[in-house]
């Protein structure tokens, strides 16, 4: 479960283009460290509670995204970068999970001098060419916020799992008001267009909030995920 977690809740997601935000703050900031917690949930059960962290050492930046159900799982996502002129060099990316007494392990290393991205997934080692501009399953998020913030989201985004480089697709669902124990936010609807079938992603992303995702839902076949945002340090509107 944590797995699930991590991969399907740790990044959201964009529109197609900048006309979206008609009816939302044009008000935009640079990126700036944040804190956000959220509750988790499962098959509609509360079971947890997630964070997102952005934090800089000179001029590499850190984000990470940590999950926990009770004593039976977590897992920590970590995702390293640079970012110059609206973009994001990615740098390291490191997920570890447990479930019980079951842990798993997988890490990305971008090396762009040597045009190689090197993955190891537990035990297992793969190395496959290197694509300008690719970004991990965390740090797309802030890339997507950010070309939000200034009008140049691209359609698709190219990222590296443990495997290949892949493409990922973002679709419009529209407008919606979203309460959370936070507060109430006007949102911009995003689903993320997945190939296997009986899967679907949605996030919720709210403007005055730079964007931050305050609610995240994923369906997979017959189970279900969610968070919901619980508390936020960082830039407002």
């Amino acid at each position: 479960m944590a797995k699930h977690v991590l991969k399907t809740m740790g990044m959201a997601a964009g529109v197609s283009t900048a006309l979206l935000f008609a009816g939302f703050s044009n008000q935009t900031f640079a990126m700036s460290p944040f804190q956000a917690s959220y509750q988790f949930s499962y098959n509609g059960k509360n079971l947890g509670s997630a964070t997102r962290t952005l934090s800089k050492s000179g001029n590499l930046w850190n984000y990470v995204f940590a999950a926990k159900a009770g004593g039976i799982a977590s897992a920590t996502e970590t995702s390293r970068f640079t970012f110059e002129n609206g973009k994001i060099g990615s740098s390291s990316f490191s997920r570890s999970s447990k479930i019980l007494i079951h842990n798993n392990t997988m890490s990305i290393h971008f090396n762009p001098a040597a045009k190689k991205i090197n993955t190891k997934k537990d035990k297992e080692s793969r190395s496959f060419a290197w694509k300008a501009g690719v970004l991990d399953e965390l740090n797309a998020e802030l890339q997507i916020r950010e070309d939000l913030k200034n009008g140049s989201l691209k359609s698709t985004y190219y990222l590296a799992d443990a495997k290949e480089v892949e493409a990922r697709k973002f679709v419009r669902q529209g407008s919606e008001s979203v309460k959370t124990n936070y507060g109430t936010f006007d949102t911009i609807k995003v689903a993320i267009k997945h190939d296997k079938p009986g899967r679907e992603t949605i996030f919720w992303l709210a403007p005055k909030l730079d964007y931050l995702p305050v609610k995240v839902t994923h369906l997979d076949k017959k189970n279900s995920y969610g968070l919901l945002l619980t508390g936020y340090k960082g830039p407002t509107s």
